[in-house]
This record gives structure tokens, C-alpha cells and sequence, in this order.
């Protein structure tokens, strides 16, 4: 497979009787568990949470152990941070056990040198990083963008248990070149939303209606989804985000300023203030205003 970007239309079919099975029933692994029992599916469900395996299961998932997990054609895993990757790829044997041609999935947000390591520790199977992007949202109604990296034949055989949660399936390069763009991904969202507070908090100290800015904002050349949809926001993991992509720019020698101060200020940044921005409104007269201006200005 070629790389780049294709849209993700479901339309790619399970050779004959294959098992996908789901590793991490979280926020994320949850509904992608969902959408993939959606198509009839059934996939294998292994979580240490058994309540998250049941509710999971009721959408039409199987309750797997992990020697079932591991005769699976491709394996999904949506952990939450790279200690439990290592400890449910390689602590349990689980990448070693798998079987031949199956594919290993790491959807989990992890620096690349840990798929590698994965990957090292396997015997018959590959392993691709399939970074996700649109957040708990995007995998709620399965328009995730799916950052990938490893082989592309791989990749095509994985392809019918990625499309029912995707929109987007983007191959990059190399194992661990999945995780390198979700970390550019990652870098530009948390400078956005400090550049898109600050610009905000500007025009409301100078007496500025945030209502009007914003959507004043939107109809400009500055528009952007971030912009857009800066309230319905969570705010987390810009620690850890931020942290892996000034780790990465050491890593070959390029600062990151601009990640090093939102990093600074991302702590200072919370939904309870963002809600607060965003509501702040002058009198009705300010809208009759900017009404009357908006009207002349369009003819």
C-alpha cells in the first residue's frame, strides 16, 4: 500500500473467519470496541477492568483471555500510557505468543522506540503503531484520523478491522512514524488552544464582546477546528504530550520552544476558564451594533 492518506469507508472485508480483538476498554478502546460489534465483528474483549469487559460485551463483544486475544488476526491495543503498553505486549508474553501474519495494532500513544521494541520481541507477527487523532469525541462516533506507521501490506491486511472506527487512515512511514506525527499532531494542538486563549483573553481586556470575536475569528484566514470547538475540550494529557514532543526534538537536536511555553502555560488553562471566556458578552447594544455594522458591510 502506498503511502499517504485514504478515507476510510468499511468497505474492506475480513478474510474468511477473522478475529479482531480489542486490548484496553477505556475511553478510547471502549467505543472502538463498539463500532467494531457495530458490523458485526464481535471482537475479543481483554481488559483488567471487568466491569468495562461487560459493558463492552453488551455491545455485542466476546470476553476473551489473553491466550485468545493472541490467536487473533489482528490485535488492537488502547491502552493508556506506555508502562501498560510494555506490561500487556511484553510483561505477559502476549506479542510472542501471537501467531503468523497477525498484526499487532498500538494505538496507544507511546514513543516509537517502544514499538520497535515490540516489535523486536515478536516472532511471526507485525507490529504497526496506529497513533489515533479526534480524541474520545472522534472515537465516540468513529471518525478517528489514524496516524500509521509500519509495513504497508501489513497494513492492508489490518485494514477491515481499522475502517468501522476511522475515517482516515494515513500511512507515514516506518514503525514508530505513526507516533512521530501524532507528537507534531499533539504539539500544534496544545499551542493552538494556548495561542487561542491568549488572543481571547487580549480582545476581553480591551472590552471586546467574545462571542463576536469568535465569530468573527471563524469567518477569517485564523480559522480553525480548535477555534471552533475550543468548549467541548477535556484539556488533558498536555502534559505528557508536550513532554514526549520536547523529548523528541531533543532527540535529534531541534528545540521546540514554542512546546516548552505552552507547556508553561497549558497548567493555567482549564475548561471552568475557557467556559468563562467564551460566555463573556457585552449589552444587547453591542450585538444591535455589530448587527447594523455586519449589514453594511455586506451590501
Amino acid at each position: 500500500m502506498a503511502d499517504g492518506a485514504s478515507t476510510a469507508q468499511a468497505d474492506a472485508q475480513p478474510p474468511g473467519a477473522a478475529v479482531v480483538a480489542v486490548v484496553g476498554l477505556g475511553a478510547m478502546g471502549g467505543p472502538i470496541a463498539g463500532h467494531l460489534a457495530a458490523v458485526g465483528l464481535r471482537p475479543l474483549l481483554l481488559d483488567l477492568d471487568q466491569e468495562r469487559v461487560q459493558t463492552s460485551a453488551q455491545r455485542g463483544g466476546v470476553p476473551a483471555d489473553q491466550a485468545a486475544v493472541a490467536g487473533a488476526d489482528v490485535v488492537i491495543v488502547t491502552v493508556p500510557d506506555e508502562q501498560a503498553v510494555r506490561a500487556c505486549c511484553l510483561d505477559t508474553g502476549l506479542v510472542a505468543a501471537l501467531k503468523p501474519a497477525a498484526v499487532l495494532c498500538i494505538a496507544s500513544s507511546v514513543r516509537p522506540e517502544i514499538c520497535l521494541e515490540i516489535a523486536a520481541a515478536t516472532g511471526v507477527a507485525d507490529v504497526l503503531d496506529t497513533a489515533l487523532t479526534g480524541g474520545v469525541r472522534g472515537a465516540e462516533a468513529g471518525t478517528v484520523n489514524l496516524l500509521v506507521g509500519g509495513d504497508g501490506d501489513a497494513l492492508a491486511r489490518a485494514r477491515w478491522a481499522l475502517e468501522p472506527w476511522t475515517a482516515t487512515i494515513h500511512r507515514l512511514g516506518p514503525l514508530g512514524a505513526g507516533q512521530v506525527a501524532k507528537t507534531c499532531n499533539n504539539m500544534l494542538h496544545w499551542a493552538q488552544i494556548c495561542a487561542i486563549t491568549e488572543s481571547l483573553e487580549l480582545g476581553r481586556r480591551h472590552g471586546l464582546d467574545i462571542r463576536l470575536l469568535r465569530r468573527a475569528l471563524l469567518d477569517s484566514p485564523v480559522a480553525s477546528r480548535t477555534l471552533a470547538e475550543l468548549e467541548q475540550m477535556r484539556f488533558t494529557w498536555h502534559a505528557k504530550d508536550l513532554a514526549n514532543a520536547v523529548a523528541a526534538g531533543a532527540q535529534v537536536g531541534h528545540d521546540l520552544p514554542v512546546a516548552r511555553q505552552s507547556r508553561q502555560l497549558m497548567p493555567g488553562i482549564s475548561v471552568d476558564y475557557v467556559r468563562e471566556l467564551l460566555d463573556h458578552e457585552l449589552t444587547p447594544q453591542a450585538y444591535s451594533d455589530y448587527e447594523q455594522v455586519t449589514k453594511y458591510d455586506n451590501g
